[in-house]
């Protein structure tokens, strides 16, 4: 069986489409098929056009796939990727998110493996909270969050980020370096990996029956309140 992967991100002026390339091979080295995805931009050109890399990376990235709610249903597992916004995940992704509430209604959305990277113009600059708080979600959905730990060299030579790989691209603003890369195919490799070990583990069984998902606990009640 074939582990299915959605890589899912937000990059604004380059970074994260960096890291999640890089994830999208580890997955892809390991077997997995994978779908890379960007999501959506909600900032009016008007904002895109003062920043030159802004607009530079819109238009070099305008024929990558926009992700939908189908890569959720389709993928085995998910990796998200998100630059830092306060130390929180960036409204672009967010609001994706926020559109999966039927998904995780429906329990399709738990049992999966997941992981996160971020990117922050300082080492300092959120970049632990930023995956931290997707974890949030994680736990809501009832997936199974697979961080990079200290399992493999290349996570401590790209600054030791135990919770997911983080860039820092700095005042230069050239991006991830080669051992964040590094450290995203490992993190890629890894979800890929530990998916497939699950998959194997679970054989003919739907262990979706019964096992207190969305659908059954919320029964005849609205998935959103607010």
């Amino acid at each position: 069986m074939t582990v299915k992967v959605a890589v899912i991100y937000y990059s604004a002026t380059g970074a994260v489409h960096a890291l999640a390339q890089a994830v999208a091979e580890g997955a892809a080295s390991a077997g997995a098929g994978v779908r890379l995805r960007r999501v959506a931009e909600l900032a009016p050109d008007s904002a895109i056009d003062q920043d030159p890399r802004w607009r530079q990376h819109a238009d070099a990235t305008a024929s990558v796939a926009l992700a939908s709610l189908e890569d959720l249903a389709w993928a085995d597992a998910f990796a998200f990727g998100t630059p830092t916004r306060f130390g929180a995940p960036a409204a672009q992704l967010k609001q994706f998110i926020d559109q999966a509430g039927g998904l995780w209604h429906e329990g399709r959305l738990a049992d999966k493996p997941v992981t996160a990277f971020t990117s922050a113009f300082n080492r300092h600059g959120g970049n632990e909270a930023t995956i931290l708080s997707l974890g949030n979600v994680f736990y809501h959905w009832g997936a199974l969050i697979v961080p990079p730990g200290f399992t493999d060299p290349a996570v401590s030579a790209a600054g030791g980020n135990p919770y997911g790989t983080s860039a820092v691209t700095g005042p230069t603003g050239d991006g991830p370096d080669t051992a964040a890369l590094e450290a995203a195919r490992y993190q890629g490799r890894r979800l890929a990996q530990i998916t497939a070990r699950l998959l194997a583990g679970r054989g003919v069984t739907d262990i979706a029956v019964g096992n207190g998902n969305a659908r059954d606990a919320m029964a005849g009640t609205t998935s959103r309140t607010a």
